[in-house]
């Protein structure tokens, strides 16, 4: 069949909100040492900023930036890692098997974030950290007053607050995995007392619980305590199989995740009378398993997993009115877009859909009708989360329209893996000028990767013509972002 999107500019989501496109940096690996931070490198700058990844960092347009984790966060003490760094303690590190230098700090990451044109997101220790450790930690970054913490900032050499907004109450407190694990209820608790003792330092900011995956009772248990202190309640998601059907459609769980999440927390609200919205962030997500165990966790991807990528953005642009956040775990070596070694870097496969949907999509989110043929597992899916969820249409579509409704994208992927898609796209009354921008992402076989001196995988510029009513074909395992103007 030849298959049809109908897009209808009335029809409309609600505004996207632009953290979704955000990263995330941990003390794991290379991620922070060795990736955006090596102060020995001849592509070093003074403060030990690589400008390569910095350069790089900045081509994914991120909006908002988490750190310090992640597993790192719950045995982390922030006051470790500020003052001279020639004074600042090693430590040893727990939760990934290595000994912290403490060189990267809270002044560093702030920087860090300037240079990058991120907002600063920090997750705050709420494994083995203290209360008094949280409420100290806000008024070290946003104090303004003549108190300790302000003053040692000043001190430090930073005299106006940073001001940062964004701040995570703990990273997967629902793990065995996690140092300082904690049942949801003592959990929930606890950073309940922490939020109250940190909104009263600095009321405006804001505070994410820490939630699981919008399904389970860990969240309703913290919901109902937690709801009237939180701006945003957090899940996570990692997918990826080295079946090439189960890796492209296992981002269609994330959508499903989205929807319970967001229905538990408008039941919530209902019931508590709670009148500020709390949003989802989606602090961590990203394909990951080939690299699961192993030192570093330094994934490499393929086009396959671009696609993943792509079709987790189209989620969380097609439901606008419930994700205010997503963060990509993480951002360069440690399961990211960017891949570095002493004397250059390289962009991963999935660096690319990143790139493009930070830089093409439009703020306004619209419901695109799609028709065409459908993918079913013949068996049980490999992964129990795909129950339930199909048949799986080949195309995977988002549209997005700007404020003033003279741009229009579409983000579509064809994720058929050998066969080229003809379709019908009906614009409604909307009527484009000129041809349109085409972005293509695609290979010659779905499991192309890149490696230094190596791009198999990148990034086809082109334009097409279009009218109310035209046909594309949309090649194989392929991702096309396709700007039109009116």
């Amino acid at each position: 069949m030849v298959a049809r999107i109908k897009i209808d500019i009335d029809r409309r989501l609600g505004r996207i909100d632009p953290l979704i496109y955000g990263q995330f940096v941990e003390h794991l690996g290379r991620c922070i040492y060795g990736g955006i931070y090596e102060e020995d490198s001849p592509l070093s700058d003074e403060r030990g900023f690589r400008l390569d990844v910095l350069e790089a960092a900045k081509g994914l347009h991120p909006t908002i930036l988490r750190w310090p984790g992640g597993n790192f966060v719950s045995g982390y003490h922030w006051e470790d890692g500020i003052g001279p760094k020639d004074q600042r303690p090693r430590r040893l590190e727990l939760a990934w098997h290595a000994e912290e230098s403490n060189r990267f700090g809270t002044d560093e990451f702030i920087e860090y974030c300037r240079a990058l044109g991120a907002e600063p997101y920090i997750c705050i220790n709420l494994g083995t950290g203290t209360l008094n450790e949280a409420r100290n930690w806000v008024e070290y970054c946003n104090g303004t007053g003549d108190t300790y913490y302000a003053n040692l900032r000043r001190r430090n050499g930073h005299p106006e607050p940073y001001n940062v907004k964004y701040w995570g109450l703990g990273n997967e407190m629902y793990g065995h995995w996690q140092m300082g694990h904690k049942p949801a209820e003592e959990y929930a608790r606890y950073a309940r007392e922490a939020a109250k003792l940190m909104k009263r330092v600095d009321p405006s900011i804001k505070l994410i619980s820490c939630g699981w995956d919008g399904l389970s009772d860990w969240d309703r248990i913290v919901l109902e305590v937690l709801a009237p202190y939180v701006d945003y309640h957090s899940i996570h998601l990692y997918t990826g199989s080295s079946d090439y059907y189960t890796n492209v459609f296992q981002p269609h769980h994330a959508g499903r995740m989205i929807e319970a999440c967001q229905a538990l927390i408008e039941t919530i609200r209902y019931r508590q009378g709670i009148e500020h919205p709390i949003r989802i962030a989606f602090d961590e997500w990203n394909v990951w398993f080939r690299a699961r165990g192993e030192q570093g966790l330094e994934e490499r991807y393929t086009l396959a997993d671009a696609l993943a990528v792509s079709a987790y953005l189209n989620e969380f642009q097609r439901h606008p009115q419930a994700v205010g956040m997503a963060n990509l775990a993480q951002m360069v070596n440690v399961i990211a877009p960017i891949f570095t070694q002493p004397d250059g870097l390289f962009r991963q496969a999935i660096y690319y859909p990143l790139m493009l949907y930070a830089e093409h999509s439009q703020s306004i989110a619209l419901d695109a009708w799609v028709a065409c043929d459908t993918f079913v597992f013949s068996e049980e899916p490999e992964d129990k989360r795909l129950r339930g969820l199909g048949p799986f249409p080949y195309l995977d579509v988002s549209a997005t329209l700007s404020e003033a409704g003279t741009l229009l994208t579409l983000a579509v992927i064809n994720r058929h893996r050998d066969q080229a898609m003809p379709t019908e796209i009906d614009l409604g009354g909307w009527e484009p000028t000129g041809p349109a921008a085409i972005y293509m992402i695609n290979a010659d076989d779905a499991n192309a990767i890149n490696d230094f001196g190596v791009e198999r995988v990148g990034i086809t510029e082109g334009q097409a013509e279009v009218a109310k009513r035209f046909t594309y074909e949309f090649p194989a395992h392929s991702l096309a972002v396709m700007v039109m103007k009116s």
